[in-house]
């Protein structure tokens, strides 16, 4: 499996790595800085590859049978053993960054005040979308007000670590899987993101370095898809 450099650099905007293959438009790559779909629930990252003078688009990255597949326009430029620059549509995978960052304070936050786990979501450019098991009779309100005290934690600037630790200890840590019924993979490490006071939690996406570069967060709709299935759609301002 390509090497994931955003999980140890999420700011890599450039990148040089060697083809290992090519299946149809697919080009797979010892390294990459494309984040794939779905892992995380992010949308996937796309950019440009460069190979023997040609630049070709990224339309997207994929898992593929533990692998990263990169989805380009114009296969023909690549062949396995060359050596191609990659570099990802910055500005789009900013904005997902700082969405990416606000969903794990909301979740905190959630699982904090009512023991919420997360059920499902996701994230694109323009907006997030996160599924909680709220077992409260006035959701909305403690939706709504779950954002507003996650604004304030993101406002007071606070550094956003990713760090690694063994697996079994990193289970120990109450609260370090916010998504039902979901493991991390049986990895000896496990990645961890962490915002100190605030939230632990294993996961291997982009994030900010910093919750001050997330801006506001501003709730797009509330929607009930069950009796214990609470949804949030939420955007990000300066």
């Amino acid at each position: 499996m390509a090497k994931l450099l955003y999980q140890y650099d999420s700011y890599l905007r450039e990148f040089e790595a060697t083809v290992v293959r090519v299946e149809g438009n697919m080009v797979f790559l010892d390294q990459t800085a494309f984040h794939p779909r779905p892992a995380g629930g992010l949308d996937a990252d796309t950019g440009w590859l460069e190979a023997g003078g040609a630049s070709v688009r990224v339309l997207g990255a994929e898992l593929a049978g533990g692998d990263v597949a990169h989805v380009v326009e114009d296969p023909a430029p690549f062949s396995p053993g060359a050596r191609v620059r990659g570099a990802i549509d910055w500005e789009r995978r900013y904005r997902m960054m700082r969405l990416h960052t606000a969903s794990h304070v909301l979740a905190a936050v959630l699982y904090s005040r009512h023991g919420a786990l997360i059920t499902g979501g996701h994230i694109t450019p323009e907006e997030a979308r996160d599924d909680f098991d709220l077992k409260v009779e006035d959701w909305k309100r403690a939706l709504l007000e779950a954002v507003e005290e996650a604004n304030a934690i993101l406002a007071r600037g606070l550094e956003v670590k990713v760090y690694w630790l063994p697996r079994e200890e990193a289970l120990k840590i109450s609260g370090i899987v916010k998504l039902a019924d979901r493991l991390p993979p049986g990895e000896p490490e496990i990645r961890i993101v962490e915002i100190p006071g605030v939230d632990v939690q294993a996961d291997g996406g982009p994030h900010v370095r910093n919750t001050s570069e997330v801006g506001r967060m501003v709730v797009k709709g509330l929607e009930s898809k069950g009796a214990r299935k609470k949804r949030i759609y939420y955007t990000v301002e300066p």
